[in-house]
This record gives C-alpha cells, sequence and structure tokens, in this order.
C-alpha cells in the first residue's frame, strides 16, 4: 500500500500536467486556427481587458483624454478685435463638467445649461453601468431659439462608446432623452429631424467585407423625430458594403483589427438640404454628408436607398467636421495632416470636385495649432473662420489671411500646479438675432 501510494504521488501530477500541457496545446490550435471555440474564447478576453481598463484606468479625469497638458497660463479672452471679428455669442462645451456655456465676445458667460447625467441614467439605456459623472461630459450641442439645448452625452471607457442625446430646456430641465449610444456628432433638418450617430457591437459577417470580422463597433445614422423617437436606423458599414465604394473597406487601419473592431469610426454628420444640394453635383436633397476617421474618407449616404452614393479619400489624416460652403467647397478639420512648423493639425477649404486644396489654416512657429483627437471648424458669414481646437482647449477666430482677431482660452485648469486644462469639444458663433429675446433676457 505504501508504494501504492507514492505512485499515486508521483502519477497524478504527472497526470495533472499532462491535462495542463494538452490543454495548452488544444489552447494554441485553437487561436492559431481560429477554429470552434475560438471566437467565443477571444470575445470573453477582450471583454474582459476592456471592463478591466475601464474600472482600473479611470481614477481621475485629468489622466484621460478629457484634459490635456496647457500650453499656456493665459485664460478667457486673450485677443479680441471688434472691427475684424464676426461679433455675436459663442456656443461650447468643455469637458471639466457636463455643461454647455453661451458666452459674450468679451467672454461673459450669458447663460449655462448644467444636467449631469446621473439625474437622467435608467435602466432602459443602453449604457448599463454609466461611469461616474467626472467621467462624463457634453461632447456636442445644439441651440434652439428659445434656449432648448440638445447635448451628446459620452463617458470615457465604455465600449460602445456615447451615453444618449438629452434635449434639455433653458433651465436644464429634461424635455426627452435618447439613451442608445449615441456619439460625436448631430444635426437638425429644417423639418425639426434630428440626425445623429449610434454604435453597437455587431457580430453578422458582412458577406462583400468578410475581412471585418466580427465582433464589430458598427456605427449607424439614426434620425429622429422633433420629440426624440427614432424613425429610421441605418448601418453605414451595411451601406458601404452594397455601394459602388466598398473597396475603401480595405484601406481600414491595421490597429482598427488588432484593438476594438472600430473599423470606420464616424464622426460627422450634416444633412444636405436647399442650397448645399444645389452646389453639390453628387449629392441630393436629404442625403447626409459623414465623415469616417479610420479610412480617411468623407462619404454621402442616400437615406432611402440606405446607400452611401459618394465618396472621396483626400490628403487628410485623423479628420473631423467636413462642412459644405456656399462656394460649393467643404472646410475640414485636418487633425494629423499637416507636416510643417506649427503643430500637427490644420483646418483646409478644398474643392471636392478636385481635391484641390484653396485655403489652410496650420498655425506657425508663433502659434502651435494642434489636435489629435476631436476638434471642428465654422465659416463664419464675414469669411472668417471660428476654430475649435480641442487639445488646445482654445477656441480662435481667423481671417482668410491668417490673423487671429479673436481668441478664447479656456479659464478652467486642474492638476497640482494648474498645468492641466479641460479639452472644449465644440464650439459654435451664435447670430444672437437667431435667438428669441424673451431667453436672452433672462
Amino acid at each position: 500500500m505504501a508504494i501504492e501510494a507514492a505512485l499515486n504521488r508521483v502519477y497524478f501530477p504527472l497526470f495533472v500536467l499532462s491535462i495542463a500541457f494538452l490543454s495548452f496545446v488544444a489552447g494554441s490550435l485553437i487561436v492559431l486556427h481560429k477554429t470552434f471555440p475560438y471566437n467565443y474564447i477571444n470575445d470573453a478576453y477582450r471583454a474582459g481587458i476592456a471592463l478591466f481598463d475601464q474600472k482600473s484606468g479611470y481614477r481621475t479625469a485629468l489622466v484621460t483624454d478629457l484634459w490635456a497638458r496647457a500650453r499656456t497660463t493665459d485664460a478667457g479672452v486673450t485677443v479680441y478685435d471688434p472691427a475684424k471679428a464676426y461679433n455675436g455669442l459663442t456656443l461650447y462645451t468643455s469637458s471639466h463638467a457636463q455643461k454647455a456655456f453661451l458666452m459674450s465676445m468679451d467672454g461673459e458667460v450669458v447663460h449655462e445649461w448644467h444636467l449631469p447625467f446621473s439625474t437622467v441614467w435608467n435602466e432602459t439605456a443602453a449604457i448599463t453601468d454609466p461611469q461616474p459623472d467626472p467621467f462624463i461630459f457634453i461632447e456636442n450641442a445644439r441651440l434652439y431659439p428659445n434656449g432648448d439645448l440638445l447635448g451628446v452625452y459620452i463617458g470615457l471607457g465604455s465600449t460602445p462608446w456615447g451615453y444618449g442625446l438629452i434635449k434639455m430646456n433653458k433651465d436644464s430641465e429634461v424635455i426627452w432623452t435618447y439613451l442608445e449610444h449615441v456619439h460625436h456628432d448631430l444635426d437638425i433638418g429644417k423639418d425639426g429631424k434630428i440626425y445623429t450617430l449610434t454604435q453597437s457591437i455587431e457580430s453578422s459577417e458582412i458577406e462583400r467585407a468578410a475581412h471585418m470580422k466580427p465582433p464589430r463597433l458598427d456605427d449607424f445614422l439614426v434620425v429622429l423625430s422633433p420629440e426624440g423617437k427614432e424613425l429610421k436606423k441605418i448601418s453605414l458599414v451595411e451601406a458601404f458594403a452594397k455601394s459602388d465604394y466598398l473597396r475603401l473597406l480595405s484601406t481600414v487601419v491595421w490597429y482598427s483589427y488588432a484593438e476594438n473592431g472600430d473599423y470606420l469610426h464616424a464622426n460627422s454628420v450634416e444633412v444636405i438640404e436647399g442650397e448645399d444640394a444645389e452646389r453639390l453635383p453628387f449629392a441630393s436633397e436629404g442625403q447626409v454628408l459623414l465623415s469616417f476617421r479610420e479610412i480617411g474618407t468623407i462619404a454621402v449616404l442616400d437615406i432611402e436607398k440606405e446607400e452611401i452614393v459618394w465618396a472621396l479619400r483626400g490628403p487628410w489624416l485623423g479628420q473631423h467636421d467636413p462642412d459644405i460652403l456656399p462656394n460649393g467647397n467643404m472646410l475640414l478639420f485636418d487633425n494629423f495632416g499637416h507636416y510643417g512648423t506649427g503643430g500637427l493639425s490644420r483646418v483646409i477649404e478644398f474643392n471636392p470636385a478636385t481635391s484641390e486644396i484653396v485655403w489652410t489654416y496650420a498655425g506657425d512657429e508663433n502659434h502651435l495649432f494642434e489636435s489629435r483627437i476631436r476638434s471642428n471648424q465654422e465659416r463664419l458669414p464675414n469669411g472668417n473662420t471660428l476654430i475649435t481646437e480641442s487639445d488646445g482647449g482654445r477656441l480662435i477666430e481667423v481671417t482668410p489671411d491668417h490673423e487671429i482677431v479673436w481668441e478664447f482660452v479656456n479659464p478652467v485648469r486642474g492638476g497640482e500646479n494648474d498645468e492641466m486644462i479641460p479639452v472644449v469639444s465644440w464650439g459654435q458663433r451664435i447670430e444672437p438675432g437667431s435667438l428669441d429675446p424673451d431667453f436672452l433676457e433672462q
């Protein structure tokens, strides 16, 4: 019996080691050849990593991309030439709080909206475990004449991206909520319909784009009624796959495969209406102009056909916010496309028919201009351009000759030595005459 017991003490560990070794070999073969149950194992692994990052990587907002290192100690309006600037009010959002601000040209806040996401979240929301409020902010906003505000809420560390779209009144009271994974951008049509982007994890195969393996973070164009009811939802991956621009899906960058399946990364939406439709020979009334960061493409989506009907890759990298101009050109924030002095970024005006760049602003050796993510711009009626440089935490208005005639630097600071500045995600110049007098008087 003693000999048998001794043998058991030897053989049992060997048996366990053999099982472990065979399991390792089997697992290696499964991963190498991606056979069953590889997809389940891979999905579980990626989900675990994402959950770990979300729970462990966000102890303070100062170390996230909601904040950047401040380039200056300046705060508020630092440049203002009333004779050259397009005078009005400026709507902007800052990542330090779930607020939107309306300020005068001298930097005075004339109105603000503040509605924490924690006060509107409920169990019907697409995000089941939202981040604490310090990690949530209003990424984009639109103002109605009576003071109502639409706000796109996002929270860091969550996949899919985006917490929802909320309409509030001038007193920051909820009018309605659309608590899907809304992200980046929105636009309002002349009929009051709202156009925005949502995202979800999809497990379906795409026959004409087999390389875009599930699980994918797919983007959707969503049309809402003025009351916030979903009217239509279109898969943007499928819209490409069924179009003549299918081959653009082959240009997805390598890290989209390796990291999180965010193959397209839609980041802008603009409904094409009225004179804009007449200016663009490749677009029609009611179609939508979109931007896709990961494939460096701007495109037009036909909502009825649910198909991409025009697309263009150009000399930009990581772009945001293509705008249609009255002359038929487009204006775009090119986050990584500048290679000279002045920083990584530039704003370009280009002819979409020829891709010719006809105007550029890229800062200079005395004015660093750089934002790796986010940012937008707006061509003003006087020909100047209002630019949101998100990572710089500032808004600037520049003339066609590149003169800065108005500059606002976010006055909020953080960190032990006030070395950090919250990003300014969105900026828009508002004509006071477009707002109801009753709202401005309060």
